[in-house]
């Protein structure tokens, strides 16, 4: 099985699966599965981005991200162009 870098797998539909369903509580709380967190290797303290998108005037999708993996992203996007600027 071929390796997928972390940006490249987002955006594969085929890598999108329906992990749980979860519940929101009354202070809007939730718990994501225990074999979900190791499996990601979300441990206490770790930051996840909140990435929403919406469709028609509404949020329809919630995504969390690694923090340390959206760094890595916005670097890989912005690298580049970053670096293109400085050298004109």
């Amino acid at each position: 099985m071929a390796m997928v870098k972390k940006a490249e797998c987002c955006a594969q539909e085929s890598a999108c699966q329906v992990e749980s369903i979860l519940s929101v509580d009354e202070r809007g709380q939730m718990v994501l599965p225990k074999d979900l967190r190791t499996r990601a290797g979300i441990v206490p303290g770790e930051r996840l981005a909140v990435v929403s998108h919406e469709m028609d005037g509404e949020v329809c999708c919630i995504t969390l991200i690694k923090v340390k993996s959206l760094n890595k992203m916005v670097k890989g996007v912005l690298g580049p162009v970053m670096k293109e600027i400085i050298n004109e």
